[in-house]
């Protein structure tokens, strides 16, 4: 995203020179017609790169996974993205769209959220540390974080007691702010 922002961004420069007058909102409808024109977002950009780095084809199923995972605003499961793709006029066997998931998890370009079963893509790239989920049971809002702090701590309490990690699962459930403050609304005493 930031890239197609700073070209648009580029451009509404160049529109207030040359015109003598600066236009946000030609710039906000620049940039809202580039992400819902079927430009390939940054994130997905990098992922095809990732997957090309990694040795990996980027075939159609999986470019199509990818494009859909990166439009999704929740965790989607093999049958959801298969739902999803066919309203789309895209035909994939949803065990097709589950190795592809495996995959992305396995390269860090998606994750799998435990509450649901279901698949995110990856928000953080390559930041350092495990990356955990907050998930609120109310909504279902889902926020990503990376903690390099708290994976050193796991390591050690599994060390103390004989074990060697190689990967760590975790996830947070509550209420995110929002629901919070409505909960405290309907309920001040509770």
């Amino acid at each position: 995203m930031q890239f197609a922002s700073e070209n648009v961004n580029s451009f509404g420069k160049i529109f207030a020179k040359t015109t003598g007058r600066e236009n946000k909102n030609l710039t906000a409808t620049l940039l809202h017609l580039v992400f819902r024109s079927g430009i390939i977002s940054l994130v997905a950009q990098d992922a095809i790169r990732v997957l090309q780095a990694q040795g990996y084809r980027v075939t159609r199923p999986r470019r199509q996974v990818l494009e859909a995972l990166d439009e999704a605003q929740k965790p989607l499961s093999p049958y959801d993205m298969q739902k999803l793709l066919r309203e789309q006029g895209k035909h994939l066997n949803h065990v097709t769209i589950y190795r592809i998931f495996e995959l992305f998890c396995r390269l860090n370009l998606a994750h799998r959220v435990l509450s649901s079963g279901g698949f995110v893509k990856c928000s953080l790239g390559k930041r350092e540390g495990c990356h955990r989920f907050v998930v609120c049971r109310q909504c279902g809002a889902i926020q990503e974080f990376a903690d390099k702090g708290l994976c050193q701590e796991e390591d050690k309490f599994a060390e103390s007691r004989g074990f060697h990690t190689e990967s760590h699962l975790s996830e947070s459930s509550g209420l995110c702010s929002n629901c919070y403050r409505e909960q405290r609304k309907q309920n001040p005493t509770g």
